[in-house]
């Protein structure tokens, strides 16, 4: 009988003051201010990593990747995703598919959405959805202090294994 497992991830951070650091989202480059974090503060991915592993029973991100442990520091978090796909793999589980939903004013992600899609999925293995999401003025995000994302992942395996 085949095992299912739901998890979901969430991230958020503000924008930088730092005009050198730039935006990354869903392991994409964007035009605008990039954002505060201990890696390169890709809630995309962040999102991704906990709903991973949220799902496979293997924790959060921050008991697997610390923001003070130095070797982090500036990580690039597709990279720390395609870890956490090893790891998850290691555990007898495959990604059946990941969602994601941004929230955020700016910057667009219509443009870039493909792109996001297209390298959150070879990370992954798995089908991977990014929609945008607008806080229609409301709350920090509407203030465009920040980005949030929200993800849900489906892992699934053959159910002989524990």
């Amino acid at each position: 009988m085949l095992e299912i497992r739901v998890g979901q991830g969430f991230d958020i951070h503000p924008f930088s003051d730092d005009p050198d650091r730039r935006m990354v989202l869903g392991g994409v480059a964007f035009d605008g201010p990039g954002l505060v974090g201990h890696s390169d503060a890709d809630a995309v991915a962040h999102a991704v990593i906990d709903a991973l592993l949220g799902a496979a029973g293997l924790g959060d991100i921050g008991q697997r990747y610390p923001d003070t442990d130095p070797a982090h520091a500036g990580a690039d978090s597709m990279a720390l995703l395609v870890d956490t796909v090893a790891a998850v793999v290691s555990e007898g589980w495959e990604v059946a598919n990941v969602d994601c939903t941004v929230v955020l004013e700016v910057p667009r992600l219509a443009p870039r959405r493909d792109d996001m899609r297209d390298a959150l999925s070879a990370a992954v293995g798995a089908p991977v959805s990014v929609k945008g999401r607008r806080a229609e003025g409301l709350g920090a995000i509407g203030r465009q202090e920040g980005v949030a994302c929200f993800a849900v992942a489906l892992l699934q395996r053959d159910g002989g294994r524990s």
